[in-house]
Protein backbone atom coordinates (compact mmCIF):
# COMPACT_ATOMS: atom_id res chain seq x y z
CA UNK A 1 0.00 0.00 0.00
CA UNK A 2 3.08 2.32 0.96
CA UNK A 3 4.48 1.59 -2.40
CA UNK A 4 1.31 2.44 -4.13
CA UNK A 5 0.86 5.40 -2.63
CA UNK A 6 4.26 6.51 -2.78
CA UNK A 7 4.84 5.71 -6.46
CA UNK A 8 1.20 7.69 -6.98
CA UNK A 9 2.81 10.54 -5.05
CA UNK A 10 6.00 10.33 -7.89
CA UNK A 11 3.06 10.82 -10.77
CA UNK A 12 1.97 13.30 -9.32
CA UNK A 13 4.87 15.08 -8.29
CA UNK A 14 6.30 14.76 -12.05
CA UNK A 15 3.24 15.95 -13.53
CA UNK A 16 3.30 18.88 -11.56
CA UNK A 17 6.69 19.75 -12.39
CA UNK A 18 5.60 18.83 -16.30
CA UNK A 19 2.98 21.73 -15.72
CA UNK A 20 5.36 24.28 -14.06
CA UNK A 21 7.95 23.89 -17.00
CA UNK A 22 5.17 24.32 -19.73
CA UNK A 23 4.24 27.28 -17.67
CA UNK A 24 7.84 28.97 -17.62
CA UNK A 25 8.17 28.43 -21.07
CA UNK A 26 4.76 30.42 -21.95
CA UNK A 27 5.95 33.02 -19.79
CA UNK A 28 9.67 33.03 -21.33
CA UNK A 29 7.60 33.27 -24.59
CA UNK A 30 5.57 36.54 -22.87
CA UNK A 31 8.77 38.48 -21.94
CA UNK A 32 10.26 37.57 -24.92
CA UNK A 33 7.66 39.16 -27.21
CA UNK A 34 7.54 42.19 -24.69
CA UNK A 35 11.61 42.45 -25.20
CA UNK A 36 11.31 42.36 -29.02
CA UNK A 37 8.05 44.68 -29.13
CA UNK A 38 9.61 47.11 -27.12
CA UNK A 39 13.28 46.56 -28.68
CA UNK A 40 12.29 47.07 -32.29
CA UNK A 41 9.97 49.74 -31.57
CA UNK A 42 13.64 51.72 -30.21
CA UNK A 43 15.12 50.57 -33.40
CA UNK A 44 12.43 52.57 -35.13
CA UNK A 45 14.82 56.01 -33.78
CA UNK A 46 18.19 54.36 -32.47
CA UNK A 47 20.79 52.58 -34.15
CA UNK A 48 19.80 48.70 -34.56
CA UNK A 49 23.60 47.67 -33.26
CA UNK A 50 23.30 50.30 -30.67
CA UNK A 51 20.20 48.99 -29.05
CA UNK A 52 21.41 45.88 -29.41
CA UNK A 53 24.86 45.75 -27.75
CA UNK A 54 24.03 48.81 -24.90
CA UNK A 55 20.73 46.00 -23.79
CA UNK A 56 22.98 42.97 -24.12
CA UNK A 57 25.18 44.66 -21.79
CA UNK A 58 23.06 45.44 -19.38
CA UNK A 59 21.23 42.22 -19.06
CA UNK A 60 25.05 40.65 -19.11
CA UNK A 61 25.37 43.12 -15.92
CA UNK A 62 22.36 41.86 -14.07
CA UNK A 63 23.53 38.28 -14.75
CA UNK A 64 27.24 39.17 -13.19
CA UNK A 65 25.47 40.47 -10.19
CA UNK A 66 23.86 37.35 -9.73
CA UNK A 67 27.20 35.30 -9.67
CA UNK A 68 29.21 37.19 -7.87
CA UNK A 69 26.33 36.77 -5.33
CA UNK A 70 26.20 33.13 -5.57
CA UNK A 71 30.24 32.43 -5.93
CA UNK A 72 30.70 30.00 -8.35
CA UNK A 73 30.28 29.03 -12.05
CA UNK A 74 30.18 26.00 -13.85
CA UNK A 75 32.84 25.21 -16.54
CA UNK A 76 30.66 22.81 -18.73
CA UNK A 77 27.45 25.07 -18.47
CA UNK A 78 29.20 27.82 -18.81
CA UNK A 79 31.07 26.08 -22.19
CA UNK A 80 27.81 25.38 -23.56
CA UNK A 81 26.27 28.72 -22.62
CA UNK A 82 28.59 30.27 -24.50
CA UNK A 83 28.00 27.93 -27.57
CA UNK A 84 24.32 29.18 -27.49
CA UNK A 85 25.23 33.25 -27.10
CA UNK A 86 27.03 32.60 -30.16
CA UNK A 87 24.06 31.22 -32.17
CA UNK A 88 21.94 34.46 -30.97
CA UNK A 89 24.16 36.85 -31.77
CA UNK A 90 24.62 35.81 -35.18
CA UNK A 91 20.81 35.32 -35.05
CA UNK A 92 19.99 38.16 -34.31
CA UNK A 93 22.58 40.20 -36.97
CA UNK A 94 21.19 38.32 -39.52
CA UNK A 95 17.73 38.68 -38.40
CA UNK A 96 17.91 42.43 -38.32
CA UNK A 97 20.19 42.20 -41.98
CA UNK A 98 17.62 40.70 -43.37
CA UNK A 99 14.82 43.22 -42.21
CA UNK A 100 17.37 45.80 -43.41
CA UNK A 101 16.77 44.72 -46.66
CA UNK A 102 12.46 45.44 -46.53
CA UNK A 103 11.24 42.09 -46.94
CA UNK A 104 9.46 41.99 -43.62
CA UNK A 105 6.72 39.31 -45.30
CA UNK A 106 9.38 36.86 -46.13
CA UNK A 107 11.99 37.24 -43.42
CA UNK A 108 9.52 37.10 -40.27
CA UNK A 109 7.67 33.53 -40.75
CA UNK A 110 11.00 32.13 -41.83
CA UNK A 111 12.67 33.17 -38.67
CA UNK A 112 10.09 32.15 -36.74
CA UNK A 113 10.97 28.31 -38.10
CA UNK A 114 13.82 28.59 -35.93
CA UNK A 115 11.88 26.15 -33.04
CA UNK A 116 12.23 23.15 -35.39
CA UNK A 117 15.84 22.60 -35.05
CA UNK A 118 15.98 22.51 -30.68
CA UNK A 119 12.26 20.63 -31.39
CA UNK A 120 14.15 18.47 -34.13
CA UNK A 121 17.40 17.80 -32.19
CA UNK A 122 15.89 17.11 -28.76
CA UNK A 123 13.64 14.14 -30.92
CA UNK A 124 16.41 12.50 -32.40
CA UNK A 125 18.69 12.79 -29.40
CA UNK A 126 15.70 9.96 -27.89
CA UNK A 127 13.09 12.71 -26.33
CA UNK A 128 9.66 10.99 -27.01
CA UNK A 129 7.00 13.69 -26.21
CA UNK A 130 3.01 11.66 -26.72
CA UNK A 131 1.66 11.68 -30.27
CA UNK A 132 -1.06 14.50 -28.81
CA UNK A 133 1.72 16.79 -27.77
CA UNK A 134 3.91 16.25 -31.00
CA UNK A 135 0.94 17.10 -32.56
CA UNK A 136 0.22 20.29 -30.53
CA UNK A 137 3.98 21.12 -31.01
CA UNK A 138 3.26 21.15 -34.78
CA UNK A 139 -0.02 23.52 -34.52
CA UNK A 140 2.19 26.08 -31.84
CA UNK A 141 4.84 26.28 -35.04
CA UNK A 142 2.41 26.85 -37.14
CA UNK A 143 0.62 29.16 -35.76
CA UNK A 144 3.43 31.43 -35.20
CA UNK A 145 4.61 31.28 -38.30
CA UNK A 146 1.40 32.56 -39.29
CA UNK A 147 1.37 34.97 -36.51
CA UNK A 148 4.74 36.51 -38.60
CA UNK A 149 2.51 36.94 -41.76
CA UNK A 150 3.03 40.76 -42.26
CA UNK A 151 0.90 42.19 -45.74
CA UNK A 152 2.79 41.13 -48.55
CA UNK A 153 5.44 44.49 -50.21
CA UNK A 154 6.84 44.89 -53.03
CA UNK A 155 9.24 42.12 -54.55
CA UNK A 156 12.83 43.47 -53.34
CA UNK A 157 15.74 43.38 -55.98
CA UNK A 158 17.70 41.50 -52.79
CA UNK A 159 14.52 39.01 -52.59
CA UNK A 160 17.13 35.72 -52.12
CA UNK A 161 19.69 37.69 -50.12
CA UNK A 162 17.06 38.92 -47.28
CA UNK A 163 15.58 34.38 -47.81
CA UNK A 164 19.30 32.78 -47.16
CA UNK A 165 19.69 35.50 -44.35
CA UNK A 166 16.57 34.39 -42.49
CA UNK A 167 17.28 30.83 -42.69
CA UNK A 168 20.33 31.59 -41.67
CA UNK A 169 18.91 33.27 -38.44
CA UNK A 170 15.77 30.73 -37.75
CA UNK A 171 19.46 28.13 -37.73
CA UNK A 172 21.33 30.11 -35.88
CA UNK A 173 18.36 30.87 -33.01
CA UNK A 174 17.28 27.66 -33.08
CA UNK A 175 21.07 26.52 -31.75
CA UNK A 176 20.67 29.49 -29.83
CA UNK A 177 17.39 27.72 -27.81
CA UNK A 178 18.69 24.35 -27.90
CA UNK A 179 21.92 24.83 -26.31
CA UNK A 180 20.24 27.37 -23.98
CA UNK A 181 18.13 24.70 -22.61
CA UNK A 182 20.57 21.88 -23.06
CA UNK A 183 23.22 23.75 -20.61
CA UNK A 184 20.64 24.56 -17.99
CA UNK A 185 18.98 21.15 -18.10
CA UNK A 186 21.97 19.05 -17.71
CA UNK A 187 24.08 21.44 -15.79
CA UNK A 188 23.42 25.02 -14.12
CA UNK A 189 21.15 27.57 -15.46
CA UNK A 190 22.88 30.83 -14.08
CA UNK A 191 26.55 29.95 -15.52
CA UNK A 192 24.69 28.86 -18.79
CA UNK A 193 22.91 32.41 -18.88
CA UNK A 194 26.42 34.28 -18.69
CA UNK A 195 28.01 32.23 -20.69
CA UNK A 196 24.98 32.95 -23.65
CA UNK A 197 25.23 36.47 -23.04
CA UNK A 198 29.32 36.06 -22.77
CA UNK A 199 28.98 34.89 -26.27
CA UNK A 200 26.41 36.60 -27.76
CA UNK A 201 28.05 40.30 -26.08
CA UNK A 202 31.22 39.23 -27.59
CA UNK A 203 30.09 38.42 -31.27
CA UNK A 204 28.08 41.69 -31.59
CA UNK A 205 30.85 43.65 -30.10
CA UNK A 206 32.94 42.14 -33.06
CA UNK A 207 30.25 42.30 -35.47
CA UNK A 208 29.66 46.20 -34.62
CA UNK A 209 33.44 47.23 -34.65
CA UNK A 210 33.75 45.40 -38.36
CA UNK A 211 30.92 47.20 -39.70
CA UNK A 212 31.98 50.53 -37.88
CA UNK A 213 28.29 50.47 -36.76
CA UNK A 214 27.66 53.36 -34.04
CA UNK A 215 26.69 51.86 -30.06
CA UNK A 216 26.14 55.14 -28.19
CA UNK A 217 22.75 55.78 -27.11
CA UNK A 218 21.28 59.15 -26.07
CA UNK A 219 20.90 59.37 -22.23
CA UNK A 220 17.29 59.78 -22.45
CA UNK A 221 17.08 56.72 -24.12
CA UNK A 222 19.22 54.65 -22.28
CA UNK A 223 16.81 53.63 -19.42
CA UNK A 224 14.56 52.06 -22.01
CA UNK A 225 17.06 50.18 -23.70
CA UNK A 226 18.87 48.91 -20.43
CA UNK A 227 15.01 47.23 -19.26
CA UNK A 228 14.42 45.77 -22.83
CA UNK A 229 17.95 43.63 -22.34
CA UNK A 230 16.69 42.99 -18.74
CA UNK A 231 13.61 41.84 -20.18
CA UNK A 232 15.59 39.61 -22.02
CA UNK A 233 18.03 37.93 -19.86
CA UNK A 234 14.64 37.44 -17.75
CA UNK A 235 13.30 35.23 -20.85
CA UNK A 236 16.06 33.77 -20.86
CA UNK A 237 16.28 32.52 -17.23
CA UNK A 238 12.28 31.63 -17.59
CA UNK A 239 13.19 29.26 -20.49
CA UNK A 240 16.46 28.23 -18.41
CA UNK A 241 14.46 27.03 -15.62
CA UNK A 242 11.40 25.25 -18.00
CA UNK A 243 14.12 23.25 -19.36
CA UNK A 244 14.81 22.05 -16.31
CA UNK A 245 12.12 20.35 -15.34
CA UNK A 246 10.22 19.63 -18.78
CA UNK A 247 10.74 17.93 -22.15
CA UNK A 248 13.16 19.96 -23.95
CA UNK A 249 11.32 19.12 -27.04
CA UNK A 250 8.14 20.99 -26.25
CA UNK A 251 9.42 23.75 -24.11
CA UNK A 252 11.57 25.20 -26.80
CA UNK A 253 8.33 25.42 -28.69
CA UNK A 254 6.37 26.76 -25.79
CA UNK A 255 9.62 29.47 -25.68
CA UNK A 256 9.33 30.51 -29.50
CA UNK A 257 6.20 32.00 -29.92
CA UNK A 258 7.33 35.29 -29.06
CA UNK A 259 6.06 36.22 -32.43
CA UNK A 260 2.65 35.73 -31.32
CA UNK A 261 3.14 38.08 -28.32
CA UNK A 262 4.52 40.92 -30.45
CA UNK A 263 2.11 40.68 -33.19
CA UNK A 264 -0.56 41.00 -30.43
CA UNK A 265 0.93 44.14 -28.85
CA UNK A 266 1.18 45.61 -31.94
CA UNK A 267 -2.29 45.55 -32.44
CA UNK A 268 -3.27 46.60 -28.80
CA UNK A 269 -0.81 49.41 -28.15
CA UNK A 270 -0.20 50.55 -32.20
CA UNK A 271 -3.61 49.75 -33.68
CA UNK A 272 -1.84 47.62 -36.16
CA UNK A 273 -4.47 45.53 -38.51
CA UNK A 274 -3.76 41.72 -38.07
CA UNK A 275 -4.27 40.36 -41.35
CA UNK A 276 -6.71 37.00 -41.40
CA UNK A 277 -3.55 34.75 -41.75
CA UNK A 278 -2.04 36.13 -38.75
CA UNK A 279 -5.84 36.05 -36.63
CA UNK A 280 -5.63 32.44 -37.89
CA UNK A 281 -2.08 32.06 -36.79
CA UNK A 282 -2.71 33.41 -33.06
CA UNK A 283 -5.93 30.98 -32.48
CA UNK A 284 -3.62 28.06 -33.91
CA UNK A 285 -1.03 28.50 -31.98
CA UNK A 286 -3.85 29.16 -28.43
CA UNK A 287 -4.76 25.38 -29.88
CA UNK A 288 -1.65 23.72 -29.78
CA UNK A 289 -0.61 25.26 -26.52
CA UNK A 290 -3.89 23.30 -24.88
CA UNK A 291 -3.24 20.17 -26.74
CA UNK A 292 0.29 20.14 -25.44
CA UNK A 293 -0.88 21.21 -21.71
CA UNK A 294 -3.47 18.33 -22.08
CA UNK A 295 -1.12 16.08 -23.39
Amino acid sequence: MRRRRAGHGDARRASELTLLALALALASSVVWGVADFSGGSLTRRLPAFAVTVVSQAAGFAVLVVAVAVRGDVGARSFALGVVAGIGGGAGLAAFYRALSLGTMSVVSPIAACGAVVPFAIALATGERPSVVAVAGAALALGGAVLASLEERRAASPERARAVALAVAAALALGLFVYFLGLGSRDGDALSTLLGARVGSLGLLFVLALTRHAPLRVPRSSLAAVALVGIADVSANALFAFASGHGLLALVAVLGSLYPVVTVLLAHVLLGERLTRAQQAGVVVALAGVVAIAAA
